[in-house]
């Protein structure tokens, strides 16, 4: 006796072998394991525009943010570390990398500490690109500017340095302190801090950095997502030129630029002039204000927020 046979419809045909070869689609890759390096670099060239890169572990300086366009994981970052969108990175033209920057927004006053690993942005009017996971803690949309403040953690980022290999004559040079007997205390968290309660599948713990002394551990690799909440103080949107010690040279550079004014800074003994365009009222407006002076031979312009 014959069995029936059952013929399959060319719609239902179609999304079986649909399933057939979605089982046999091959694994995605692993990101590669990074290994990170102390690292400062050679002057280099972006965008027609030179950047010297240089060890400043008292940076502080203000200016926009930008979120990094990367989707995926598994970019070698210029140190050799692997850029991870979902982990607290970023990107900095002149730092030495790696570093340990408190990125501030300053349009809803959220502090994080973020590990600046790679170079860019490569747009000139931003001075930070933040990771995707970064900037979301610190509430920056991407495709939007955010007004923000940086500032270099010395202690973290020397004691980051110390732990990696480097290249011979790149190592910072370290003093050390003098011992004595120190009494400590474990302090409650910062109010308004918290930590993540998501962990990534495959990261270890993260390891604090220890006091200075001889068996001062290294800096976290991964930064504790731990956001500090502060006052908002959004400013005033500048483009600021170069900075002199002849008041008569910054105004030759004023009137190059057209508009811009001359603003005397520092002690009276050393005084200094330098050369701003602004306020501006948006992003875009500085952007255009920038374009004009990076086009009138200003290469130091720069957007900066007062």
């Amino acid at each position: 006796m014959r069995r029936p046979v059952t013929l399959l419809g060319p719609g239902l045909a179609f999304g079986l072998s649909l399933a057939l070869l979605s089982g046999c689609k091959a694994p995605e890759p692993p990101v590669p394991a990074g290994e990170p390096r102390y690292v400062v670099g050679e002057p280099y060239r972006l965008r027609d525009l030179w950047f010297y890169p240089r060890e400043d572990f008292g940076l502080v300086e203000t200016g926009l943010a930008s979120v990094a366009a990367d989707a995926r994981a598994g970019r070698r970052t210029p140190n050799g570390e692997v850029h991870d969108p979902a982990a607290l990175m970023a990107a900095h033209r002149t730092l030495q990398l790696p570093a340990i920057v408190t990125v501030t927004n300053l349009e809803n006053g959220r502090s994080l500490a973020v590990r600046v690993n790679d170079r860019g942005p490569a747009d000139p009017g931003r001075v930070v690109e933040l990771s995707r996971r970064a900037a979301e803690l610190l509430g920056v949309a991407p495709g939007r500017a955010a007004q923000v403040r940086l500032a270099v953690d010395g202690n973290l980022s020397r004691s980051l340095a110390s732990g990696l290999p480097a290249p011979e004559g790149s190592r910072p040079i370290i003093a050390a302190a003098p011992t004595g007997t120190v009494e400590r205390e474990s302090l409650a968290p910062i109010a308004g801090a918290r930590q993540a309660d998501r962990v990534r599948e495959g990261r270890g713990p993260v390891v604090q950095a220890a006091a200075a002394g001889p068996e001062r551990a290294a800096a976290p690799v991964l930064l504790p997502e731990r956001v500090s909440q502060g006052p908002a103080m959004p400013g005033r949107l500048f483009v600021q030129g170069s900075s002199f010690t002849n008041r008569v040279a910054a105004q030759r550079q004023a009137a190059r630029l057209g508009g811009a004014s001359v603003q005397a800074f520092g002690p009276a003994r050393q005084q200094e002039w330098r050369v701003r365009l602004g306020p501006f009222g948006t992003p875009a407006e500085a952007d255009r204000a920038l374009d004009g002076a990076l086009r009138a031979g200003v290469s130091e312009a720069r957007i900066i927020v007062d």
